[in-house]
């Protein structure tokens, strides 16, 4: 039997991936909805300092877990946002799993999206040429700090974008996996 917890996560991250399909954006207001609404069940469903705890870690350990992609320009903040929303849901241990599994699915979902996008615009080659610049600027300097080159406080250059992935799609399909797992 799904907890109206589990339920209402799910509902909140399916909200998430449409609009992220189809605006590109994840509403501000989707995520503090989620946010008031998960403290309040949480609260409801045991004692308040464990269930603020419980709140509280999860959502911190989601922000934090997905900050590095936003950090690096791979991610909007609302994707940072709403994977936060989720682990105020389901908690630090399985707000991990939830992150490992957008991880496992952005990549090939964001790869998808711009083939798709460069097949309908007949710029392929471009895009593909351009994501491997964008690629080679963002690990070089890690690169040479394998080899054990310094590394100078250079400020970097602005990265043409090769365009976007919504995420929101990924964090949604990550959490019906975690959350669906136990009910099989």
């Amino acid at each position: 039997m799904w907890t109206a917890l589990e339920l209402l996560v799910l509902w909140l991250v399916a909200q998430a991936a449409v609009t992220d399909l189809a605006l590109r954006k994840i509403p501000n207001i989707l995520v503090v909805s989620g946010l008031a609404l998960a403290l309040v069940l949480h609260g409801l469903a045991g004692p308040p300092l464990a269930a603020l705890m419980h709140w509280l870690t999860g959502l911190l350990a989601g922000f934090f877990l997905l900050l590095p992609l936003y950090l690096l320009r791979g991610m909007a903040a609302g994707d940072v946002k709403l994977i936060a929303m989720v682990g105020a849901f389901v908690g630090p241990q399985a707000v991990l799993h939830v992150a490992l599994l957008t991880y496992l699915l952005g990549a090939p979902l964001a790869l998808a999206t711009l083939v798709w996008h460069g097949w309908r615009q007949g710029t392929g080659l471009a895009i593909a040429r351009q994501l491997g610049r964008n690629l080679w600027r963002l690990v070089q300097p890690w690169l040479g700090r394998l080899v054990g080159l310094p590394l100078a406080p250079l400020p970097r250059e602005t990265i043409a974008s090769v365009g976007g992935m919504p995420y929101g799609v990924a964090i949604a399909l990550a959490t019906v996996a975690v959350v669906a797992w136990p009910h099989r």
